[in-house]
């Protein structure tokens, strides 16, 4: 069997993301607004009528998150392969995107508790707003630091190892540095119609979104596999014999002269 191509892997991952990310995005669009949390009778009937879609959109999100654990050890690998001697960073960003996709699995199962609160049981509004809440700082702050550091290092390796474009390394940058600006904000209340709440239409826009695109961006400039020229399954660049490196004669080899 062919080894997998690690820079085809790392696009086709990218892409796998970009579309359930596209299932969420058209999901949401279809959801009731949410209420404010001290409304029980009113947040009731949100989680009610919103339960179906709630699911859908977990069940697309765990997929990315799946993708995304291929995206993050491809890139590893395609850092690895250009710079062996920074092992150690290309580990960190992807130890850190793994923590990352933890919390949103964690996050995601508390949103998935609160509609399931509601089919088959007595709703409890506590519970709901609870859990609501939790959901809500696990993709605010906690996510937006994690995201800082998987974008500040994959940064940092872009520049050190050229393995993707130089320009990706400087999206990487700015969205380190936006989502580390965010991370504060998730702490300024919950209301629906702040952009500025926590898990609002400002956290989506400064700290998950940007963090996307640059996985998509980077996807787009590896899909189609093993770079022109590049080294494969070991052998030198220049090929089996290059002409740079002779290979010396044995001794007494030499033609002998007449």
């Amino acid at each position: 069997m062919r080894t997998p191509d690690v820079r085809r892997w790392t696009g086709l991952s990218a892409l796998a993301v970009a579309v359930f990310l596209g299932i969420e995005a058209i999901t949401k669009l279809l959801m009731p607004d949410r209420p404010q949390l001290d409304d029980s009778e009113a947040l009731i009937a949100y989680a009610q009528a919103s339960s179906t879609q709630t699911f859908i959109v977990i069940l697309a999100d765990t997929f990315v998150m799946a993708f995304l654990i291929v995206f993050l050890a491809s890139f590893r690998q395609l850092v690895n392969k250009a710079r062996p001697d920074v092992e150690w960073l290309a580990d960190l960003a992807f130890g850190a995107g793994l923590v990352f996709i933890a919390v949103t699995l964690v996050g995601d199962a508390m949103d998935g508790g609160a509609a399931l609160d509601v089919i088959g049981l007595e709703p409890d509004a506590s519970a709901i707003r609870t859990l609501i809440e939790g959901h809500a700082i696990m993709f605010g702050s906690t996510g937006a630091v994690l995201l800082a550091l998987v974008s500040g290092t994959s940064a940092y390796l872009t520049f050190l190892s050229g393995a993707v474009p130089r320009w990706t390394g400087i999206l990487a940058a700015v969205t380190a540095v936006s989502n580390l600006i965010w991370a504060p904000f998730g702490f300024t209340g919950t209301s629906p119609n702040s952009f500025l709440a926590s898990g609002g239409a400002g956290n989506a826009i400064f700290a998950i979104f940007p963090w996307l695109v640059w996985v998509f961006c980077v996807g787009i400039t590896t899909v189609r596999g093993a770079q022109h020229g590049a080294p494969r399954s070991g052998a030198p660049a220049g090929g089996p014999a290059s002409h740079d490196h002779a290979v010396p004669k044995a001794a007494g080899s030499e033609t002998p002269r007449h």
